[in-house]
């Protein structure tokens, strides 16, 4: 006989029957028998032993639960530290968490117990996770432009295996394009620069895709970056690939290489990035126009301070090939911050600059202000025109207690927020066994063991050519309700008169029968 209900289902039937079987008497258990069989689908015999108690793993004794080690008080902590590291995953949290709660308690947002500092300090990843896992629960063509042959030809190609442990200043560079679901027309693009030997990640934003605003933007990264610019590898797009930035690179000194075409691994550290710093703080959504690019430029002046001083990242190790099984092997998450300050090919004197800037830094004031800048954009992309006043103390402050609650309201990028759909709660087509339904419930009454295709014959057979094969389906999730409705009437005992008394004629599934077709 086929399921009728889940496991789980059928163990609370277990349950709630078992007291009423044993106490009843003859006829009593027999009809429960009939009726929890029906339901559940046991075989009779089995059904027996379980309402009997003799096979029941629910009731074997279970060990003692050891104590908690991370209360309440640790998770709301470390929902706070989380939902100031902009939500990153716990094995990047992890390393995050000492330099995190520093900044905190420096600036005068935390204030921490000994005991939930210590145990926070040492929690491993893993661990992390699994306190934060509630509040995760809780809380989506380009045309190829012609390049002159000469121009392609004079920059040499690399790969990824070809960049080895370059010193810090060596960076592949792409656009993201924020076009939404047409790649048509003016849209913003992002310039996104990352370097390879510590992930240090800058982000420009450009109205339009031009080799000139590539050229300039890039000139004035090499202003405010902490390294000097060495090489540059790009993709095989129009912007990059031209007299114009070939110029540039060759007069200033920088080694100018391009990925192979169609081959986006050759540049997996920037595509990284632009998922996880561009998609991540913009979205996917249309942005167009001069208050577009400014608002970009706003968001990622305080998100090249965020990403780069309070945002562990991985970085590959090793990887090694065993037949078609690759395994990759990283170092422990790092800020790129700390990468530089690790670095031997960076001077003290960059060094000395990096912690004076890193002291300063107050990581929820950044992210208030990338939060700010989201809702600005969001607006902009549903094509509002709104004025974004600078931030206040009380803001902050308001920003700050809501962090403990943030994860109750799921996402909390307004650039991600997607806009909420219609329900659909109207039928599109009419029930064809509506007119037919009393009977089927009649036929269920009598023989409440028959299954949809039983009952889908029999009205084949009794009313020819009126019920196709294709609505076999459709009577399976009607039986499915019905019997949805008599196992609850079955856990709560809902009989005509009280148990042992009074006549017993009818079941419980006359009772939805009748329920049902009124």
């Amino acid at each position: 006989m086929a399921k009728r209900i889940t496991a789980s289902a059928r163990r609370e039937l277990v349950r709630a029957l078992r007291e009423r079987y044993r106490g009843g008497n003859r006829e009593e258990k027999a009809r429960i028998l009939d009726e929890f069989g029906c339901v559940s689908g046991y075989h009779r015999k089995h059904a027996i032993r379980l309402l009997n108690g003799a096979t029941v793993p629910d009731d074997a004794p279970r060990p003692p639960s050891r104590a908690r080690v991370y209360d309440e008080a640790i998770r709301q902590a470390l929902i706070v530290l989380w939902e100031a590291s902009d939500r990153v995953c716990g094995k990047r949290l992890k390393p995050l968490v000492p330099l995190l709660i520093g900044a905190l308690e420096r600036h005068g947002h935390m204030r921490l117990d000994v005991t939930i500092r210590a145990k926070l300090l040492t929690a491993s990843a893993a661990t992390m996770d699994r306190l934060l896992q509630g509040a995760r629960q809780a809380a989506g063509l380009k045309k190829a432009a012609r390049v002159a042959p000469a121009v392609r030809s004079s920059i040499p190609i690399r790969t990824f295996a070809d960049w080895s442990e370059p010193p810090p200043g060596s960076m592949e560079v792409d656009l993201v394009a924020h076009c939404g679901d047409v790649a048509a027309g003016s849209f913003v693009q992002t310039l996104t620069l990352t370097d390879i030997a510590t992930g240090w990640t800058e982000c420009v934003a450009l109205v339009v895709r031009e080799a000139t605003l590539v050229v300039e933007a890039i000139e004035r990264l090499r202003e405010v970056m902490p390294f000097p610019l060495r090489a540059v590898d790009s993709d095989n797009g129009s912007e990059f690939v031209n007299e114009t930035l070939l110029r540039y690179c060759t007069t200033n000194g920088i080694e100018l290489t391009r990925s192979r075409p169609y081959r986006k691994n050759d540049q997996a550290w920037v595509e990284q990035k632009n998922g996880s710093v561009v998609r991540r703080l913009v979205g996917y959504r249309r942005l167009e126009g001069i208050a577009a690019a400014g608002a970009l430029s706003r968001l990622y002046a305080a998100s090249r301070l965020f990403v780069n001083f309070f945002q562990p990242s991985f970085k590959l190790a090793s990887k090694t090939r065993s037949g078609a099984q690759v395994r990759k092997r990283y170092h422990a998450p790092q800020t790129p911050c700390a990468r530089l300050l690790a670095s031997e090919s960076v001077s003290e004197q960059v060094k000395i600059r990096l912690r004076e800037v890193a002291e300063t830094l107050d990581p929820l004031r950044l992210l208030d202000e990338i939060r700010t800048v989201q809702h600005h954009l969001a607006a902009l992309a549903d094509g509002a025109r709104p004025h974004t006043p600078p931030r206040q103390d009380e803001d902050l402050a308001r920003f700050l207690s809501g962090l403990a609650t943030a994860w109750r309201a799921g996402e909390v990028r307004p650039t991600h927020i997607e806009k909420p759909k219609r329900t659909h709660d109207w039928r599109t087509r009419e029930d064809p066994f509506e007119s037919i339904w009393p009977t089927i419930c009649e036929w269920l009454a009598s023989r409440p063991d028959q299954t949809g295709r039983q009952i889908f014959d029999r009205l084949q057979s009794e009313h020819p050519g009126l019920y196709p094969d294709c609505q076999l389906r459709t009577l399976q999730r009607r039986l499915k309700n019905w019997r949805t409705q008599a196992a609850r009437k079955l856990v709560f005992g809902v009989y005509d008169g009280a148990l042992g008394a009074g006549s017993h004629s009818s079941s419980i599934q006359r009772e939805a029968s009748g329920n049902l077709s009124s």
